[in-house]
């Protein structure tokens, strides 16, 4: 194990033993025990996985839900042991895997603060130093005297946070922190992210978000059921992750279930050609009745419109018939993108019908941007200085 190498993961294996008796009574429990055909099934959780974390790296655990990371991080943090293989850390490692884990819903959060910062190794009196900032961070002043069984779960989480990152360690483990609170305290921890690479602190970060791993990973791995596919570029690894998640038979499906509502319009969308820089987008639409339409196209990420157009000028619709539009998506950088349309009726402009496609595209590549849609002509000027000294 070289000297950068803070953590080594050889040839790990996971098994679970998942029983398929049940023990109604403690003599068919007794029974059971000495039978030497026992009825279980093994699941694989992780299969021969071997990777190295180097000391001060941010380092990202990526993959859809069931495909192992979790085990993997409690593997880490020595919850678990491996079923074959091995694991080795060097240095004191602190996990943030169960946020809030010692609470006590009894106590007050005045009180869960002394109480979880005693279980991290603090005395009374570095709790009592840390406890101005601790509540601060969590924005919970006004309730730090209430019991914590009245505080809403984002209110727990904001305070278990706040004491967690308190704790003392040369290597951290994030797991899904960000799932759970508001924008404004995920931002928090985006700025608390921040501080940690700035610092080149080790930390081992489990996320489905791939706009955070992009931003703060040095490095990254893809699990996928069990086992280690992809490994480097964090970017490259989002990418993939973005893709797979990704279904392709939705927009299969899309034809047969485009909703009509009760005037008989109809509608449907699919992206029917893509190349790097163009894509085409397919519309289908129909009405049973004369009165003149027209489509809206909107181009969104993350949930928010990045851009919109509309037939009202260019194109007067009819009856039943296919339109077709290409998209110039080279204005766009990396990122995952969305298209929805909808049918209007020109006359008052109401919505009728709109498309249920999963009409989504995946832009790859990094950018420079930490996460903007459109790509911007540079302009910069630069007006150098000149230093001038004065002579006594």
């Amino acid at each position: 194990m070289h000297n950068d190498v803070v953590i080594e993961v050889d040839h790990v294996g996971k098994i679970f033993k998942l029983p398929h008796e049940k023990h109604s009574s403690v003599k068919s429990l007794i029974l059971n025990f000495y039978k030497r055909d026992k009825s279980y099934e093994e699941q694989r959780a992780l299969n021969d996985v071997s990777f190295t974390v180097k000391k001060g790296e941010f380092f990202g655990i990526v993959g859809r839900n069931g495909s192992g990371k979790s085990t993997l991080l409690k593997l880490l943090a020595g919850i678990y042991t491996p079923s074959r293989g091995g694991v080795t850390v060097q240095g004191k490692l602190t996990p943030f895997i169960e946020l809030g884990v010692g609470f006590s819903p009894e106590l007050s959060g005045r009180d869960n603060v002394f109480l979880s910062g005693a279980l991290l190794g603090f005395n009374r009196r570095e709790v009592r130093a840390m406890y101005d900032d601790i509540v601060n961070f969590a924005e919970l002043e006004r309730f730090m005297d209430q019991k914590l069984k009245n505080y809403s779960s984002g209110m727990q989480v904001r305070l278990a946070f706040s004491i967690a990152i308190r704790a003392r360690g040369d290597i951290l483990l994030l797991d899904e922190v960000l799932a759970v609170g508001d924008a404004a305290f995920q931002q928090k921890c985006y700025d608390y992210f921040e501080e940690l690479k700035q610092a080149k602190k080790t930390v081992v970060f489990v996320s489905h978000d791939m706009s955070a791993v992009k931003r703060f990973c040095t490095r990254a791995i893809y699990i996928e059921e069990g086992k280690l596919t992809y490994e480097g570029d964090p970017l490259a690894i989002a990418d993939e992750y973005t893709v797979a998640n990704i279904n392709p038979e939705d927009n299969e499906a899309a034809d047969e279930n485009a909703p009509i509502n009760s005037d008989g319009y109809k509608l449907d969308a699919k992206i029917t050609s893509r190349s790097a820089d163009r894509l085409k987008l397919t519309l289908n639409y129909s009405s049973k009745n004369d009165k003149e339409l027209y489509l809206g196209i909107s181009v969104l990420k993350d949930g928010a419109s990045i851009g919109e157009l509309n037939t009202i000028k260019s194109l007067r619709l009819k009856g039943k018939g296919t339109v077709s539009y290409d998209l110039d998506i080279g204005v766009y950088n990396a990122g995952t993108y969305r298209l929805t349309a909808a049918l209007f009726t020109l006359w008052n402009k109401k919505l009728v019908a709109s498309a249920s496609d999963r009409n989504e595209f995946v832009i790859k590549n990094g950018d420079e941007t930490r996460g903007a849609a459109l790509k911007l002509t540079d302009t910069w000027e630069l007006e150098r200085s000149v230093a001038t000294g004065h002579e006594d």
